[in-house]
């Protein structure tokens, strides 16, 4: 896709969705993490109604880390995964107090080494609590990049690298937000609106590369 199309692509979505932001709440770096990690196969929703509890006591590394893993499963227990994402929590929890004096790291690097932490939830933490331009690759941004034309690729880690070589850097942040909002709102993954989509001249309907992504991943 052109240059000049991505530039109105993005300043349409910018005017559509002019407070878009990260949906989960938080104060802190950690608790930032700690949310993106329930986050998985789990709609932000669920997860601020699950850590706006969790947190009022284990809002911190060192509080997290005193709970065992059957304490933290029976905290988060409307959360799915909730096994794994326990172990997690705690693996990653532990590793932050012991490698890095109870802060939670700032680059990409040292994020994926902690437990249950991949590009995506790295790149969400980067972005939205230490200010870094990134983009993280969800569902929707996967979803409406390749349908769209703006990224074309089979992983997100494709889509990721494409999205940040046509996307200005100052830009990144913000447009994850938009394409999130897009994806939620109209490009939905059954039943796109596309009578109601402000981009529908500029998209490129991609939907038999998706189809096909869909059958394979199933």
């Amino acid at each position: 896709m052109k240059k000049d199309k991505i530039n109105s692509i993005l300043d349409i979505l910018s005017k559509t969705y002019p407070d878009a932001k990260c949906a989960l709440n938080f104060k802190s770096p950690y608790e930032l993490l700690i949310s993106t990690i329930l986050s998985a196969q789990c709609t932000d929703v669920r997860v601020n109604m699950i850590t706006s509890e969790l947190y009022k006591e284990y809002n911190t590394p060192e509080k997290m880390i005193k709970l065992s893993q059957e304490q933290l499963e029976e905290k988060i227990k409307s959360c799915g995964f909730y096994k794994n994402k326990s172990k997690n929590i705690l693996g990653t929890t532990k590793e932050i107090i012991e490698r890095y004096n109870g802060q939670v790291p700032s680059n990409m690097d040292d994020l994926i080494k902690l437990p249950g932490v991949g590009r995506k939830t790295a790149n969400v933490v980067m972005s939205n609590a230490f200010g870094i331009p990134a983009i993280a690759v969800d569902t929707h941004v996967f979803r409406v990049s390749n349908r769209i034309g703006l990224a074309k690729g089979k992983t997100p880690e494709e889509v990721e690298k494409q999205l940040m070589k046509n996307i200005p850097r100052d830009m990144w942040s913000d447009s994850h937000h938009y394409l999130i909002w897009h994806g939620r709102n109209i490009c939905k993954s059954r039943k796109p609106q596309c009578d109601k989509c402000p981009i529908e001249k500029l998209c490129e309907k991609n939907f038999d590369f998706l189809k096909e992504k869909s059958l394979q991943e199933h």
